[in-house]
Order: structure tokens, then C-alpha cells, then sequence
């Protein structure tokens, strides 16, 4: 029996993560679809969402989904996040708007070399010091340098916004157990985290593989956090805590959200990452989807293609061609050099 509902879109068809809203906060609410549209329902009424128009929806406490709105939000390419009270605490996340895997082989390459991790390493911290030549740097010296800086960066928006400031103090258990102005910086960095880990999951990297933060299963999420921390959520927290609102929580998501959307963060972190990991020439190519087969020997070879042994263990195509699917899937389960559906399908 069809399921009613739109069907599923092709991947070209889509806007790319640059196009997208930068995140979308909900909590108690109920979730779910109508067509292509994500609707919100409490006790307001319902609100409708295009699904291909969210880059993240971050799901607060109170919050039941529906399957239907899942598989929506899964076809549409947007990342989900399961967090906590006010959106400061991280539960768990899915999806991904790409199909390719260029973006996390090479970044896989740069963080297992030494050398190359480190260059990756130096470029992060030369976009936080555009006027220094750090490319001398050890890793102990870039750490100096940003704890100095981020430690300026505090005072000067101290002072800016007559904020009191003793440092960085919260208890991630606990929101509201911190002063004012660290309850604003911890909402403002979890809205800034769940940007920052929409673009890395939709661009195919992995939040996993970072190369000043590691160990942890979003070290690459708060490397990259981290490149716009002191010109965005720093100071807008500052402002905030300043004009004391009742609800500092949502008061600040309102307005990060709003300030990620007047700086263009989204496309300024899915340049940055692809710079990152491809070069500035490549940053802004598009990675092509596409299902080929490993060789030693270099170069890929084509997948779904029935191969042959000749003399000397090499392969050639046999006449016999599967067919490959759009979303990698084969018609021929059997032949060798294959992808078998199983395997895919889990």
C-alpha cells in the first residue's frame, strides 16, 4: 500500500547547505510532516517549515517526533540534534546531505599525518591571526597565542558591555547555577556547535577527526567552532548579559540566530571547511556522487561491472554491466566487482 506524502527527492534537487536556515530550536512540541513541510504543534497551534529549507533542527526537552517527519527530514538532507534544556547540553545527531566521500577521506589523510595535521592546524590558527606569520609555530605556541587572545577578547567585551567577568565558569549539569553572562555564552556556543556540526555531517566530514581538538566524538565540531567564536557568539553574549532579560536563554538563541543569518555563517563555514581540507582552489567545487571501486594501484575503477581474470591475476570489464542505482543500491546482487544490496541496506 503507497504511504501518502511527497516522494523522496533527488539529491541534485536539493539546496545545498549554503542555501539553508542556520538552525531551527523547538521544544515541547509535537513533530511532524505534512507533504514537504515539518510542522511544530503546542498549544499556540502549528507551524509549518519547508524541510528542505533546515540545515540543523535542534530537538529540546518535550519534544515527540513522529517516523514520518524523520524520514522527511532524512530525504531533505538536514541534521537533527537531540539536546537538552535550552539547547546547551548534546544528546545525539544524524543525517547527511552528501553522498560523497572526498571531504572525509581527505580529511582522514590530514589528520593521520603529523605534518599535515599540523599545517591544517597552523592555517586554523592564522584565520584567528591574519596579521601574524604563525607557520613557525608549535602546537604548544598556537595554544600560548589563542589563550592569550581569547583571554583579551573576554575583557574587552567586559569592558565594552560593563559586564563582570572572573572567567569562564559553568556547570554543564546545571544552567541556571552560573552567573548571567556564562549562561548567554553556553547558549550562544551550543547554538554555535550545532551550526558548526550541521555543515560538517551535510558536507560528509566526520565531527569526529579534528586536528587541534581530539579524543572526542566532535573534536572537529569545536575546531571549527572555535575560528568564530571572538567576533560572534563572545560578544553578542556580553550584550545580552547587559540588558539582564528574563528569559537569557531564549533571548540569546533569538539573536545568534539572527546574527549567523546577517554574517552569512553557513556559507562561511562550508567555504572554510573545504578550504580547510581541499585548498582555496577547490573550496568551492562540487563533489560529484559517485559509487567506484579501490585500487591499489591508484586510480578508482567502476563499479557495477561484471570482472574477469586474465592471465597475471589482472581484471578486465566483462560484457556484463550491472546496474547501478541512484542511491548505490545494485540490481545484480551476484556479480563480482558488485555492491551487494544487503550490504548496503544493513
Amino acid at each position: 500500500m503507497a504511504i501518502p506524502g511527497i516522494e523522496k527527492p533527488d539529491l541534485h534537487a536539493l539546496p545545498t547547505i549554503r542555501e539553508r536556515m542556520t538552525y531551527l530550536y523547538v521544544e515541547r512540541c509535537l513533530v511532524n510532516r505534512s507533504d514537504g513541510a515539518v510542522t511544530f504543534t503546542d498549544s499556540r497551534g502549528t507551524a509549518y517549515v519547508p524541510a528542505a529549507a533546515i540545515s540543523v533542527l535542534m530537538l529540546g526537552p518535550g519534544t515527540n517526533v513522529s517516523h514520518r517527519a524523520m524520514e522527511l527530514i532524512g530525504d531533505a538532507g538536514a541534521t537533527v540534534v537531540w539536546v537538552g534544556e535550552r539547547g546547551v547540553r548534546f544528546y545525539a545527531s544524524g543525517s547527511s546531505l552528501t553522498r560523497s566521500s572526498r571531504l572525509i577521506a581527505r580529511q582522514a589523510e590530514l589528520v593521520s599525518n603529523t605534518r599535515k595535521r599540523l599545517t591544517v592546524a597552523r592555517t586554523m590558527y592564522q584565520m584567528r591571526f591574519p596579521n601574524e606569520d604563525v607557520s613557525g609555530f608549535t602546537m604548544q605556541q598556537l595554544r600560548g597565542r589563542e589563550g592569550s587572545r581569547i583571554r583579551s577578547v573576554y575583557r574587552a567585551a567586559s569592558k565594552e558591555y560593563g559586564v563582570e567577568w572572573h572567567g569562564r565558569e559553568y556547570d554543564p549539569q546545571n544552567f541556571d547555577d552560573a552567573s548571567a553572562v556564562n549562561r548567554a555564552l553556553s547558549a550562544a556556543h551550543a547554538c554555535l556547535y550545532g551550526l558548526a556540526h550541521a555543515v560538517i555531517v551535510a558536507l560528509g566530514c566526520s565531527p569526529a577527526l579534528g586536528f587541534v581538538h581530539t579524543g572526542h566524538d566532535r573534536s572537529f565540531v569545536y575546531d571549527v567552532a572555535d575560528l568564530y567564536k571572538a567576533q560572534t557568539t563572545i560578544p553578542l553574549a556580553f550584550q545580552v548579559a547587559a540588558e539582564n532579560p528574563s528569559d537569557i536563554g531564549s533571548e540569546v538563541r533569538r539573536r545568534t540566530r539572527d546574527l549567523m543569518s546577517s554574517e552569512h555563517l553557513i556559507e562561511r563555514v562550508t567555504h572554510d571547511i573545504r578550504m580547510l581540507l581541499l585548498g582555496e582552489d577547490a573550496a568551492s567545487e562540487t563533489d560529484v556522487d559517485e559509487l567506484t571501486l579501490w585500487d591499489e594501484r591508484g586510480a578508482s575503477v567502476r563499479a557495477g561491472v561484471s570482472y574477469r581474470e586474465l592471465d597475471g591475476g589482472h581484471a578486465i570489464e566483462d560484457d556484463a554491466v550491472d546496474d547501478i542505482n541512484a542511491d548505490g543500491t545494485s540490481t545484480d546482487a551476484f556479480s563480482t566487482g558488485s555492491v551487494e544490496q544487503d550490504d548496503l541496506m544493513g
